[in-house]
C-alpha cells in the first residue's frame, strides 16, 4: 500500500512533449530520496487536458501538475512527496489569472465534464488489466452472461436511448436487435477505430486509456447479437493505440475473458485487431470492411447494410470506440440512469475533441444538449488573447462551420443538423475572428478532395470543382454567381453520393455561404480578405508611426523582405514578400499592418 500515487500521464499527446522522460526522472528521483515504499508512480492515458501536458495527478489529494519538464522533477519530488508542500509554480493558472487551481476537480475544464465512456482516463494503468477489474471492469459482461438473455442485453441497450456515436447516430439497440434477427452464420462484430478527421482523437484516447471497456462492449454486444468473432480496426497512425489494445487482447484471454467458454456459459468469443491503411474513407463501414477482406477500401451500394451482409458476406455490426466504451456502464447500471441523462432525442454524454484556437484545447465528455457557448468558455476557457469567437465546425471534415449567433444551441444530433452541421465522431474546432471562412471551406475540401476514393463521379468530379470555384474565390478570381453554382451543386453531391463522405462534404461550402456570405461577396466583388488570411488578396506593410526599429520583424522575414537601419522604421520590399506571416507573429508594437 502506498500513501501517494503520482499518475503520469502516458498518452500520444504527453509522450510527444516528454511525459516518459519525466516519468523516468520521477522513479529515480523518488529511489534517491528513499521513497519508493511510499510514492508510486502510475502511468496512464490522458487527463483530457492534453495541451498541456505532460500531465501528473498527485492521489489522493487530486494535486494537477501541467507542463512538466524532467528538470521540474527534483523540485517537486522534495517539496511535495517528502516536505508535504504542493508546487504552485506548476500547477493550473485560468488564462490571465495569477491564482492557480490546486486540485483537478477544481479546474474549469474537469469539473463540469460527466465521465461514463472516459471513466478510467488517468486513474488506471491501461496495461494492467487487474487495474481495470479494481475499478468494476468485466461485471458488465459477467451480468449479461449470467444473469440476462441476449434479448434482454438488447432491450436494455434500446431502453437506454445510446445512438452510435461515430456519426450516423443510429439507435445502438436497434442495430443490434436487426443484427441478432438477420438470417446467416456466423455473425461478427466490429470496433470502428478508424478515426480519420482532422483535429479528432477521441477514439485514440479512449483506447489508450481504457482498452478493456472497449473489448467489454464488445464482448456484451457479440453475446446479444450471436456472433463468437470481432474485429478492432485501428488505423496505422496510432502506433501506442494499436499496442495498447494487443496487451489488452492478450491479458483478457489470459483471465478467460475472451476465449473459449467465457465465465462457465459456453460463450465464446475471440477478437483480432486489424490495423487499417489509414486512409480517410475507411471509417466508411462498407469500406472498412473491404479493407479486412483485402479488397480496395471502396464503399458499396446500401442497402444490403452490414448487418444484413457485412464482412465475408455475413451479418456484422460495426460500432466505433466510444459507441463500445458505453455498453458496460448501460449494462450495469440499468437503463433508466443513462437514459435521463441528455436531451428527449440524444441520451447520455458525448466525447468531444476540442482544438483550434481555444484556451484549454483537450478531450471533454459532456452530458448531450450543453450548450456551444459553455462548451467553448467555460469547459474550454474560451478564445486566446481575447479575440473574438467566430465559428465553431463540428464533425469532422464534413461537418459544417456554426457562427457565433448560434452559440445558444444545446448539442444533439436533430440541432446540429438543424444547423447544417452533424454530430460526426466529436470534432469541434474552434475559429476566432482572424479565420477566413472559405479558406476554411477550401481547407477542408483539398482534405476530402485528397481522401474521395474516386469510386462515384458525383463525390469525385463535385468535390474537385467546388475546391476549384472556392480556390478562385481565395485568389481574386470568383464571380457572383460562384455562390448559387456552389450551393446547388453542393446540394447534388450531397444528394447523389454513393457513401458518407460524399453525401456530407459539401457541407463545409454550404454552411459558410449559409452564415458567412458577407465574407463570399467581399472576396468577389471588393478582391479583400476580410480576415487578411488569402494571400493574393493581402498586403503586408509596416506602420512607420508604430515600428520602434527593434528588427524583429528583419530577423522573423525568410526571405529578406524587410529592410531598414536599427532603430529606424522598417518597410517591406513588396517584390520579395510571400506574405507568410511571420513578421506580423514577430511584431511586439502592432506596426505590422495587413491589408
Amino acid at each position: 500500500m502506498y500513501r501517494t500515487n503520482a499518475m503520469i500521464c502516458t498518452c500520444t499527446n504527453c509522450i510527444s512533449n516528454g511525459s516518459l522522460q519525466v516519468k523516468e526522472a520521477l522513479e529515480a528521483e523518488i529511489l534517491k530520496q528513499g521513497l519508493q515504499e511510499e510514492v508510486q508512480v502510475v502511468p496512464t492515458g490522458a487527463s483530457g487536458l492534453c495541451v498541456r501536458g505532460p500531465i501528473l495527478m498527485v492521489q489522493p489529494e487530486g494535486i494537477f501538475y501541467q507542463l512538466l519538464k524532467k528538470e521540474d522533477v527534483a523540485y517537486l519530488v522534495k517539496e511535495h512527496f517528502l516536505k508535504g508542500r504542493p508546487v504552485k509554480s506548476l500547477m493550473y493558472y485560468p488564462p490571465g489569472e495569477e491564482t492557480p487551481i490546486p486540485k483537478m476537480m477544481d479546474i474549469p475544464f474537469f469539473k463540469d465534464q460527466r465521465l461514463i465512456a472516459l471513466r478510467n482516463r488517468g486513474v488506471i494503468d491501461p496495461e494492467k488489466i487487474e487495474e481495470y477489474i479494481a475499478r468494476g471492469g468485466y461485471m458488465a459482461l459477467s451480468k449479461a452472461l449470467t444473469s440476462m438473455t441476449p434479448e434482454e442485453v438488447i432491450q436494455e441497450i434500446k431502453a437506454s436511448g445510446l445512438r452510435g456515436r461515430g456519426g450516423a447516430g443510429f439507435p445502438t439497440g436497434l442495430k443490434w436487435e436487426l443484427c441478432r434477427k438477420a438470417e446467416g452464420e456466423p455473425k461478427y462484430v466490429i470496433c470502428n477505430a478508424d478515426e480519420g478527421d482532422p483535429g479528432a482523437f477521441m477514439d485514440r484516447s479512449i483506447i489508450e486509456a481504457d482498452p478493456h471497456s472497449i473489448l467489454e462492449g464488445m464482448a456484451i454486444g457479440a453475446y446479444a447479437i450471436g456472433a463468437c468473432e470481432g474485429y478492432v480496426y485501428v488505423r496505422i497512425e496510432y502506433p501506442l493505440a494499436m499496442e495498447r489494445m494487443k496487451k489488452a487482447v492478450e491479458q483478457a484471454k489470459e483471465y478467460g475473458l475472451l476465449g473459449s467458454d467465457i465465465f462457465g456459459t459456453g460463450f465464446n468469443f475471440e477478437v483480432k485487431i486489424f490495423r487499417g491503411a489509414g486512409a480517410f474513407v475507411c471509417g466508411e463501414e462498407t469500406s472498412l470492411i473491404a479493407s479486412i477482406e483485402g479488397k480496395a477500401p471502396e464503399p458499396r451500394m446500401k442497402p444490403p447494410y452490414p448487418i444484413q451482409s457485412g464482412l465475408w458476406g455475413k451479418p456484422t455490426n460495426i460500432n466505433n470506440v466510444e459507441t463500445w466504451a458505453n455498453i458496460p456502464v448501460i449494462i450495469n447500471w440499468g437503463a433508466k440512469p443513462f437514459s435521463q441523462m441528455g436531451t428527449e432525442t440524444s441520451k447520455g454524454t458525448k466525447v468531444f475533441s476540442l482544438a483550434g484556437k481555444i484556451n484549454n484545447a483537450g478531450l471533454v465528455e459532456v452530458p448531450m444538449g450543453i450548450t456551444l457557448r459553455k462548451m467553448i468558455y467555460e469547459i474550454g476557457g474560451g478564445i486566446p488573447n481575447g479575440k473574438r469567437f467566430k465559428a465553431v465546425q463540428t464533425g469532422g471534415p464534413s461537418g459544417g462551420c456554426i457562427p457565433e449567433s448560434l452559440l445558444d444551441l444545446p448539442v444533439d444530433y436533430e440541432e446540429l443538423a438543424k444547423a447544417g452541421s452533424i454530430m460526426g465522431s466529436g470534432g469541434m474546432i474552434v475559429m476566432d475572428e482572424n479565420t477566413c471562412m472559405i479558406d476554411v471551406a477550401k481547407y477542408f475540401l483539398t482534405f476530402l478532395d485528397g481522401e474521395s476514393c474516386g469510386r462515384c463521379s458525383s463525390c469525385r468530379e463535385g468535390i474537385s470543382a467546388m475546391l476549384e470555384i472556392v480556390t478562385n474565390i481565395t485568389e481574386g478570381r470568383g464571380r457572383e454567381e460562384d455562390i448559387d453554382f456552389l450551393q446547388e451543386l453542393g446540394a447534388v453531391v450531397k444528394d447523389v453520393s454513393l457513401c458518407g463522405l460524399g453525401q456530407t462534404a459539401s457541407n463545409p461550402v454550404l454552411s459558410t455561404i449559409r452564415y458567412f456570405r458577407d465574407e463570399y461577396l467581399a472576396h468577389i466583388r471588393e478582391k479583400r480578405c476580410p480576415a487578411g488570411v488569402c494571400k493574393e488578396l493581402i498586403r503586408y506593410s509596416i506602420d512607420p508611426e508604430r515600428c520602434s526599429g527593434c528588427l524583429a520583424c528583419v530577423k522573423a522575414c525568410p526571405t529578406e523582405a524587410i529592410v531598414g537601419e536599427k532603430e529606424e522604421p522598417q518597410s517591406i520590399n513588396q517584390d520579395k514578400c510571400i506574405k507568410c506571416g511571420a513578421c506580423l507573429e514577430a511584431c511586439k508594437f502592432e506596426a505590422v499592418i495587413v491589408k
